[in-house]
């Protein structure tokens, strides 16, 4: 068990030392990388660029952001997202006052074969049967990358070990907290009722 994780940390090591990095704005903006052992050239289950090289999103953080990761293609794969070369591994919930980061649904995702939803990731973001990530940062500089570590199956039962997924970067407070998006809601069907009523008594 201890040799595996030695392994697994050193290889964890050598795909953050060898990636291609992008540059990663808090824009919103999905960005891809592709998974494919078949044609990486670390032959590994890596994310990967169009060259088929290991690839990493650096950015720095002057203020807490948001970063969301989610599986693309056929639903069914699971990524093991890695900052500075350290997993991600927190399941804390989102909101605890002791927690930054958010995992929601990485685990749980439900094989789709052979129906797919290609590069939509917004439909994927919303769909649940698509794993997906949320992770709160506080200021600092990162490098993110990422393994498959779970499979969309074909037909067969066989890990079809290559897919799409996209990740995308966003200030903290671009982001409507669930409770508040109820908040908004229930203050705009107010406001329209009050406004009906008034037009009514007139």
């Amino acid at each position: 068990m201890i040799k595996q994780s030695v392994l697994a940390m050193a290889l964890l090591s050598a795909i953050c030392a060898q990636a291609e990095a992008v540059t990663l704005n808090a824009d919103g903006a999905w960005h891809a990388f592709d998974v494919d052992n078949s044609v990486s050239n670390s032959g590994g289950l890596d994310w990967i660029d169009l060259n088929n090289d290991a690839l990493s999103f650096d950015f720095s953080l002057t203020q807490t952001a948001i970063l969301q990761v989610v599986d693309g293609g056929y639903a069914g794969d699971q990524f093991l997202v890695i900052s500075n070369g350290i997993p991600f591994n927190n399941k804390t919930p989102y909101g605890s006052s002791s927690s930054d980061i958010w995992v929601r649904n990485m685990s749980m995702p439900t094989n789709s074969y052979p129906n797919n939803l290609g590069t939509n990731f917004d439909a994927a973001f919303n769909d649940f049967s698509y794993s997906r990530g949320i992770f709160k940062l506080d200021p600092g500089t990162y490098s993110i990358t990422g393994l498959l570590v779970q499979s969309a199956l074909d037909n067969d039962g066989t890990p079809l070990n290559a897919t799409v997924g996209a990740i995308r970067l966003q200030t903290f407070t671009a982001v409507p907290l669930p409770a508040a998006a109820g908040l908004y809601a229930a203050g705009a069907g107010l406001l329209g009722l009050v406004s009906r009523r008034r037009q009514s008594t007139k």
